[in-house]
């Protein structure tokens, strides 16, 4: 049977299929397992009619991809971005079920949204979008079943509107959308945890790898790319340790930074300006950025500088390419995190996995190193199931314990199945086969345990 071309899900496959090859020929059992986990266990599809601010419908395509519901309710994001497909959704997904995994919460893996813009469109406009939106998406979701968040294109707002409608349609107060707000339900530490979360694993790597690059020191540089939510709290983090921020980026162009790194109220600017959908470029006629930043059209920071030591993609898929890759080698870079998802090409991961072997970059894929976001949505589902809310200083320590466990979890499973020659002369393990061979791990047993494989 000849099935559609769907890149970026064939990408996440084969990536997962190529690490787990160790692991299958040990225990060929597991093949059937990979044959059947990698189908979802529904799709949903359907059409989102709304009215425009001159009173004519619109029409886009929504999705909800509930891919594997073995270690607890569907759990993923909705994102709103006009590249959004079902090959992207499934990708998402696909990565999602083996990410919630690695959490140790029990969450099951979805994602979904659509190919609506918000950007250029009016509160109204995307008010009623949402409506419509959610008034079919409320068939197939709930707070046991599939429990969706934000993502690219769903923030605060948009959830708001969406939980608002569930509730109307549905006639009652549950917690089936996380990323709400503080007073109705949403948690602390919530907006910060993808970027926060990120930081904590990276900081168990550099502990190991190269202590001398720790974030405490002004002296380590770090690159990250992106400007929205997963970036700007990557970026405030590292600050808040003591570490230099050299770049961050948009779809545009990229900023980077002259001497000193960005500052505080720099990365608190961006964000306001992100908020209004503005271009960082803009920026460079402010007061407080004159003269201090170099802007770079059209480029992303990986290329523009000449020392790293820490790189943190923090934008989208495949936003570090071959070339790229190379280029961080040269640079000095020692770490390479992922706080978007796939935020690598197959071709750069080659890469950082061979260079990994030469005692120079090691790699974590954003599966493990991204996990604190969902984890903290979680941790908002448990607070909401008990009609609690847990203080700031509760929940960020929950992420830390989460992310280090995470870590250990893949540094353990990398030792074991990295497929690499006995490691010696500082050669790190495979994050990126420890992170798919324990993911995949705990999803097959649960789905044979369940009969869903024999």
């Amino acid at each position: 049977m000849v099935l559609p071309s769907e890149p970026e899900f064939e990408q996440a496959l084969n990536e997962l299929a190529t690490s787990l090859a160790p692991f299958l020929k040990a225990n060929p059992e597991y093949q059937k397992a990979l044959e059947i986990v990698q189908i979802p266990e529904r799709i949903v599809q359907f059409r989102v009619v709304w009215e425009d601010d001159q009173g004519k419908p619109q029409v886009n395509r929504g999705y909800r991809v509930q891919y594997n519901s073995a270690l607890g309710p569907y759990k993923g994001g909705l994102r709103l971005h006009p590249s959004v497909n079902l090959s992207i959704l499934k990708f998402l997904g696909f990565e999602q079920t083996f990410k919630n995994a690695l959490s140790g919460l029990s969450m099951g893996g979805g994602k979904g949204g659509s190919d609506f813009d918000p950007k250029g469109k009016s509160d109204n406009e995307i008010r009623r979008f949402c409506v419509s939106f959610m008034t079919e998406l409320q068939r197939h979701i709930g707070a046991d079943t599939d429990v969706p968040a934000g993502d690219i294109g769903t923030g605060a707002r948009e959830v708001a509107y969406m939980f608002g409608q569930y509730k109307k349609l549905k006639n009652e107060w549950v917690g089936v959308l996380t990323g709400k707000g503080l007073t109705w339900g949403g948690s602390f530490i919530r907006p910060e945890a993808t970027g926060y979360g990120l930081i904590y694993y990276v900081e168990h790597m550099i502990a190991k790898y190269c202590p001398e690059y720790s974030f405490t020191k002004s002296s380590t540089l770090v690159a990250v790319s992106g400007s929205g939510n997963v970036a700007q709290y990557t970026a405030l983090k590292i600050i808040e340790l003591g570490g230099t921020v050299l770049s961050l980026s948009d779809s545009k162009g990229t900023l980077i930074a002259k001497e000193g790194g960005f500052k505080k109220g720099d990365v608190e600017a961006i964000a306001d300006l992100k908020l209004k959908g503005g271009a960082l470029e803009s920026l460079l006629g402010e007061d407080s950025f004159k003269g201090r930043f170099d802007y770079h059209a059209g480029k992303r920071p990986w290329t523009l500088l000449p020392k790293i030591h820490v790189a943190l993609p923090c934008a989208t898929q495949n936003e570090i390419s071959g070339e790229e890759a190379e280029a961080l080698i040269k640079a000095g870079a020692k770490i390479v995190a992922e706080g978007s998802n796939m935020g690598s090409t197959e071709q750069a991961v080659h890469i950082f996995e061979e260079s990994r072997k030469q005692g120079g970059i090691w790699y974590a894929p954003g599966k493990a190193s991204n996990v604190g976001g969902v984890a903290v949505s979680g941790l908002e589902m448990a607070q909401n199931s008990h009609r609690l809310q847990w203080s700031t200083e509760e929940v960020d320590q929950k992420l830390k314990d989460i992310m280090t466990s995470c870590y250990k979890i893949c540094l353990d499973a990398g030792l074991k199945w990295s497929g690499d020659e006995k490691a010696e002369n500082g050669v790190m393990p495979s994050l990126l086969a420890g992170a798919n061979v324990a993911g995949f791990i705990k999803v097959a047993d649960a789905m044979r345990a369940h009969g869903d494989w024999w």
